[in-house]
């Protein structure tokens, strides 16, 4: 931990969140600081590699939601089939971590983008995106011909309403056909994602979609389409991946296919968004028992107490995912025992400003000091982790044993 630690404190100023004196979050850490505990982390890796194995299905999780170089290696040695990426500067960033095989789930717009891409060609990754336009298509023709270069593309099958891809099953199949006159571009499968489908009932939407990306997948097949020997059907963010796991198996993709999950919010799961989907899941799925488990925290001290009734805590957007407010979790003297945990029950974030939180008080919360430790859950991890450059994994003790840092 010494040496990390050393580098942490020397390459870059301006970096916060990191040990100073000491390697505990209780004494010697600079707050606010992002963490994320060893023991959980560990779990959701193994939990979520098993159930898409478990599925007949391949994991390719999502690396937006971290850019942690140290998480994909992890993702990987737990079983990994490649990593996915929502650009291409993301895609560079994972390559030169080590990622070999980087699934773009965006089309490759613009020359400077697809310069990019073509140089990790180059450099030996095996790199997918997705298209969903006649447009989109001649362009990348054009581009990797003149670079003399295969690229690899997967049409994507959108929702009306949704956001990208194609809407129809005759448009997927006009876009396929541009891809096959063009003798640069290799048509590789179908990309989808279930996230946009929305509705006061969304399961039964969620399976109707999944079914249609199937049937889209195996129509492009029997038209003889499909360029490679097992081409990919992927689809599967973090709040559905069950619906499309059960889609997969059930149609025995795995027979002619390759069947790819995407999630990336499960490495470290969350206190919020994730959590209340992981409810719907456990419900659908009695029988997997205990699901995954909230890793990511960011700890920050109460900076003031100006009247009764309120603390003032020295966190703010710029540390903390906003989408829903921050959950405060567990208080802590500084420099006391992580076994002296002090109450925080009716304790409520109300407003997040940009380096601070006000958090009304319930009556009788008279222990509360100036320097208190505040752990708190965030909704949605994507939304933290793109506030920090060096984040700290931690046993749980609260001892920091790495320093990790992303790659935004």
């Amino acid at each position: 931990m010494q040496e990390t630690k050393r580098k942490a404190n020397t390459t870059t100023l301006g970096n916060k969140g990191t040990p100073e004196t000491a390697d505990s979050l209780l004494a010697g850490v600079s707050l606010p600081a992002a963490a994320i505990f060893e023991a959980p982390l560990a779990h959701n890796l193994a939990w979520m590699q098993r159930f898409a194995a478990s599925h007949g299905a391949y994991l390719a999780p999502h690396g937006k939601t971290t850019m942690t170089p140290a998480l994909f290696r992890r993702q990987l040695e737990a079983g990994a089939w490649g990593i996915t990426l929502a650009t291409a500067p993301q895609c560079r960033a994972a390559f030169a971590a080590g990622v070999r095989r980087l699934l773009m789930a965006n089309q490759l717009i613009g020359e400077a983008n697809m310069a990019i891409v073509a140089g990790l060609i180059d450099a030996g990754a095996e790199v997918y995106c997705v298209v969903d336009s006649i447009a989109n298509v001649e362009a990348l023709g054009r581009f990797f011909a003149a670079r003399g270069q295969t690229l690899n593309v997967l049409v994507e099958l959108g929702v009306p309403g949704g956001r990208t891809g194609c809407r129809t099953l005759e448009q997927a199949l006009d876009v396929a056909h541009g891809v096959a006159a063009q003798p640069t571009l290799r048509l590789a499968g179908i990309e989808g994602y279930e996230g946009v489908v929305h509705g006061t009932d969304p399961v039964p939407a969620i399976r109707d979609y999944a079914a249609q990306l199937i049937a889209c997948a195996q129509r492009l097949d029997r038209e003889g389409l499909l360029a490679v020997e097992a081409p990919i059907v992927t689809a599967s963010g973090s709040a559905w991946y069950d619906l499309i796991a059960e889609a997969f198996d059930a149609a025995d993709l795995r027979e002619r296919f390759t069947p790819v999950l995407r999630p990336g919010c499960y490495v470290v799961h969350d206190h919020g968004l994730y959590r209340d989907a992981q409810r719907g899941v456990l419900a659908r799925r009695p029988e997997l028992h205990e699901g995954l488990q909230p890793a990511l925290e960011v700890f920050a001290q109460v900076q003031s107490l100006p009247e009764p009734g309120l603390a003032i805590v020295a966190l703010g957007k710029r540390d903390i995912g906003a989408d829903q407010l921050p959950e405060p979790l567990r208080r802590y003297r500084e420099g006391g025992s992580v076994d002296h945990t002090l109450d925080v029950v009716g304790w409520q974030v109300t407003r997040l400003m940009d380096q601070h939180a006000f958090i009304a008080l319930p009556e009788g919360a008279g222990d509360v000091r100036v320097g208190d430790i505040v752990a708190f859950g965030a909704s949605h991890p994507c939304l933290t982790f793109d506030k920090w450059r060096r984040i700290c994994l931690v046993d749980r003790r609260l001892n920091v044993t790495s320093v990790l840092e992303t790659a935004f």
